[in-house]
């Protein structure tokens, strides 16, 4: 397979992972498909790791970037040749620093739980208040579904967190392994040419 044609099967995948992963990003700031949390997120309603962002900068648009530009060596006349071919290890280079930037703070996320209302106190004595109640866990809420319960509200927001934040981490993991293999293509295209016939 020629570098050329190469780019073109890796940069459309980035433009699927990258829109997952703002697409993923956003809902994370509607915990329960519900707009009121983020509005009243003074009181702390929404998840941290939500609010880093690393779905719509790190694995959506340092990851969009880098897919344009690397579908544009694919492209004749444009930047198919030895240059565009080592701009595009510098770029994937971007897409795999903002796929880590999202993969860790996915990890971070599912490692820590949702923010929530939940119950601090016991049952003669309840004490309600937001908080992350899994966030001394290490993770280990994930295989025991009794503790999801502890969260109050907003309703289902573990299993809401935990499937976006396992499609962050997925995304993010094609997004690094696409990137890095457009690195090897570039460095060929570089010193091999594009397989162009001029």
């Amino acid at each position: 397979m020629c570098t050329g044609a190469c780019s073109k099967f890796i940069a459309v995948p980035l433009y699927v992972m990258a829109a997952v992963s703002i697409f993923c990003n956003i809902m994370l700031f509607f915990p329960g498909f519900e707009t009121k949390y983020s509005s009243e997120d003074m009181d702390g309603t929404i998840t941290m790791e939500v609010k880093y962002m690393a779905g719509l900068i790190g694995g959506g648009i340092m990851v969009l970037i880098p897919a344009i530009h690397i579908h544009l060596t694919s492209a004749k006349n444009c930047c198919a040749n030895r240059c565009g071919m080592f701009l595009s290890i510098g770029f994937a280079a971007v897409g795999v620093v903002g796929a880590m930037y999202s993969l860790s703070v996915a990890a971070l996320g599912l490692a820590n739980g949702p923010t929530c209302l939940f119950n601090a106190g016991n049952a003669l004595i309840p004490d309600e208040q937001w908080g992350t109640p899994f966030a001394n866990s290490n993770g280990s809420y994930l295989s025991n579904k009794e503790l999801w319960k502890s969260c109050i509200e907003p309703e289902n927001v573990v299993e809401f967190n935990v499937g976006l934040f396992s499609t962050l981490l997925v995304a993010a993991c094609v997004e690094l392994t696409f990137c890095a293999i457009q690195m090897v293509n570039g460095l060929f295209g570089c010193i091999c040419g594009t397989c162009g016939k001029e």
